[in-house]
């Protein structure tokens, strides 16, 4: 029994303003439900998936994930407790504010407030993007993932990987420590990143259409919000570039993520790091920097490629012959 989906995140900020404009102009969220403390975005059918409260931090004060139904809720309330571990049941008032049947809080390792859900609310209107974009790819793929980084990721690890059972989906150690987990197709729902200081890495939302993505580019590049050059990654296959939120940490705004047989996914180590290639990553140190380019360089070198994921219907096979491309094929069937 465990989590089926990243369902909800609630933001610490210090201003409203500042995530409005950033949350509809850069990302394509819709703005709902504002008051003089708080903000709620939609990105799909949902009522809400991301709410920031003007509270004066700058962090994710709640992870929501998402529990089939009240049984399993139930269930991993009870395998929590089982473990030692103090699990508060959410008040009605709360369960309104999320917009969910039920819920439960306990703390990780970390001390991050993990929230448990089942039920929640669908707006009986449909989405309406903050910019003009197709969409996210979200349902039962839930929101997106996030990702944590930690001075100590191994106990973080045991309590997701044992205690929540997600799934490990692989591994790496350079440039950096990283441990990546799947509940349900989408490669990784979340992930650790060993760091010196402990705190939320970023966020990543997928689109449906890759011009979406590249549109949001721009905007980055214009506005100088950009935190991590576009690229493509190794271990989801998923293209991307990561902005500054107003409240200090990233979001990966992605398109063309690999879905995976979560009963049958075999967990490895990434030896390629984490790009194939792209991704300056310019939160890093000097020396970390030069690691990972001389990394995808390497990837270059070696002629590493992956498919391109696509949806059906998002995309148009291309006429005509490629004796290269043909003989290629070939050599790999």
């Amino acid at each position: 029994m465990r989590p089926i989906a990243l369902g909800y995140l609630v933001v610490s900020a210090k201003s409203l303003e500042d995530w409005a404009a950033y949350g509809a102009g850069q990302l394509g969220l819709q703005g709902v439900d504002r008051s003089r403390s708080s903000l709620a975005f939609r990105m799909d059918d949902r009522k809400q998936r991301i709410v920031v409260n003007e509270d004066g931090r700058t962090t994710i004060s709640a992870y929501g994930w998402e529990m089939a139904d009240g049984p399993a809720l139930d269930a991993i309330a009870a395998r929590l407790e089982s473990n030692g571990l103090p699990v508060m049941r959410g008040s009605r008032a709360l369960a309104d504010q999320r917009r969910v049947a039920d819920l439960i809080v306990v703390r990780d390792p970390a001390g991050n407030d993990v929230e448990l859900f089942h039920g929640a609310e669908v707006a009986a209107d449909s989405f309406q993007p903050g910019r003009n974009i197709a969409g996210f790819r979200t349902g039962p793929l839930g929101l997106g993932h996030v990702v944590m980084q930690s001075a100590d990721i191994d106990p973080m690890i045991a309590f997701y990987r044992d205690v929540m059972g997600f799934g490990v989906s692989d591994f790496y150690d350079k440039p950096f420590k990283a441990c990546f987990f799947h509940v349900n197709p989408r490669h990784h729902s979340f992930a650790l990143i060993q760091n010196e200081k402990t705190m939320v890495h970023h966020l990543m939302m997928e689109y449906f259409a890759f011009d979406d993505m590249g549109h949001g580019w721009d905007i980055a590049q214009a506005s100088d919000h950009v935190a991590v050059t576009i690229g493509r990654h190794a271990g989801d296959d998923m293209t991307s570039f990561y902005t500054w939120t107003p409240s200090g940490f990233m979001v990966e705004s992605g398109w063309g993520g690999k879905c995976i047989d979560p009963a049958t996914w075999v967990p490895g180590e990434r030896s390629v790091g984490p790009s194939i290639w792209g991704h300056d990553r310019l939160w890093m140190p000097p020396e970390k920097r030069k690691e990972a380019r001389e990394m995808v360089l390497r990837n270059g070198a070696n002629g590493l490629r992956r498919p391109v994921q696509v949806i059906e219907g998002n995309y148009n096979l291309m006429p005509g012959v490629c004796p290269w491309w043909d003989e290629a094929f070939r050599s790999k069937t």
